[in-house]
């Protein structure tokens, strides 16, 4: 037992140790065969979205989706807004079909309680949603990321995204090799964000930004949104970012957990204090930031707005999916995002010019427009020989001519009620 009453998960950890750790466990390498999604989707009221959705009737939503039989993981956010994350598939097909499959239960047992699934980037008309969640990690997180401003509250309260999870690639360079990929999803994630814009009004206004959640995530945090210095060795560029991110809390068994202010975790192991960190800690630190491509072992695509329509979530996962799986679609793609390095400049995701530019302006930018049109020209074999099936190569066909071919975003064409 640790000072504090926290509960220990092993030895005081050193810093070596944990650089060593952060080395092994970040980039597992080999070669690229699974896919994962983690959806989010806001919870409306059915007949009236501008409702607020209370918490007697999340709590009513979560005990009765919780006893569907699910293949996906389920959870609610600390606003009411509920994720399902896919088991990791051996294939884009068998991802897609698993959580349709989910979904398609969920919205069945929403119904009868007036509930309903909404894909929105931020919630239109609730600003400030109500926090429904009180646990301990998210009464640290509110503290935390308020002393910066009201994007951490909004982030945590009001967001929803679509999340892709690919392997992190070959060990040896080309176009499927670790190092190639983790410069792809920088690049090609600006495109992404300008793409998939759908969330250009929070609170009942318009706001100037087509992806208003990538502009909080932009404003979240001074260290703890960013992705590390583009340049250099992935593994030890990503290793000094975790240690020298600040500490957002510190677990206690009982009670409310300590939230530092200004305390790196590398300060930590250092110091020893507020008690000694372990390694248990270290893996808990790492699910704290919150980069727009997060290395978990593999790579966690994080900066898509959640989709409109019932299945409009499918066409990110796969055009995502199709660009890094397939090599000729990866070489493709990488060379047509490759230009906008120059645009990015030295600044880190997601605050330098390009992903602001992509946020702001989405495919009106004609330089992402320009990518945009590559990206799906590339993406579209890719999806055949991939194994995509009809459906999905479809539904990609009929996004590209609705949005990309005339350089728009479902963001340009969201008309939402007003209170």
């Amino acid at each position: 037992m640790a000072p504090s009453g926290t509960p220990r998960g092993g030895p005081p950890l050193t810093e070596e140790a944990a650089e060593e750790l952060l080395r092994c466990i970040c980039f597992k390498t080999g070669p690229p065969r699974t896919v994962g999604v983690e959806l989010e989707w806001l919870v409306h009221d059915l007949r009236d979205p501008r409702e607020p959705v209370r918490p007697p009737r999340i709590a009513a939503a979560l005990d009765t989706v919780r006893s569907l039989p699910l293949v996906s993981s389920l959870t609610f956010e600390p606003g009411g807004q509920l994720e399902l994350s896919s088991l990791p598939a051996g294939s884009l097909m068998e991802c897609l079909d698993s959580l349709s499959s989910d979904l398609a239960a969920v919205r069945a047992a929403l119904g009868p309680l007036g509930l309903t699934l909404s894909g929105y980037g931020v919630d239109p008309w609730h600003a400030p949603r109500e926090r429904v969640l009180r646990e301990p990690r998210y009464d640290a997180m509110e503290i935390a990321l308020g002393r910066t401003g009201p994007a951490g509250r909004a982030m945590m309260c009001e967001s929803a995204s679509v999340q892709v999870c690919l392997d992190a690639g070959y060990e040896e360079p080309g176009p499927l090799g670790y190092l190639r990929r983790w410069e792809l999803a920088h690049l090609f994630g600006a495109v992404l964000v300008a793409v998939f814009a759908n969330s250009p009004q929070h609170g009942g206004r318009r706001t100037g930004w087509r992806s208003t959640r990538q502009a909080l995530w932009a404003d979240l945090d001074p260290v703890r949104a960013l992705a590390p210095p583009a340049d250099g060795d992935p593994r030890g560029e990503w290793t000094a970012h975790v240690l020298d991110t600040p500490v957002l809390c510190v677990r206690a068994e009982e009670g409310p957990w300590l939230v530092p202010e200004g305390l790196t975790f590398r300060e930590w192991l250092r110091t020893g204090g507020p008690r000694p960190a372990d390694a248990d800690d270290l893996r808990y630190h790492m699910t704290t930031l919150f980069p727009p491509v997060r290395p978990r072992g593999h790579l966690e695509l994080r900066m898509i707005d959640a989709q409109p329509g019932a299945d409009g979530w499918m066409v990110p996962v796969a055009v995502t999916t199709a660009v890094f799986e397939d090599a000729e679609a990866a070489e493709a793609v990488y060379r047509a995002v490759r230009p906008l390095a120059e645009l990015a400049g030295p600044g880190p995701a997601p605050r330098n010019p390009l992903w602001l530019r992509a946020a702001r302006d989405g495919l009106a930018d004609p330089l992402l427009h320009a990518v945009a049109v590559e990206v799906f020209a590339a993406a579209g074999p890719a999806l055949r020989r991939i194994g995509a099936s009809e459906r999905v190569r479809r539904a990609v066909d009929a996004f590209r001519e609705r949005y990309v071919a005339p350089g728009n975003c479902p963001a340009d064409e969201l008309q939402v009620m007003t209170s």
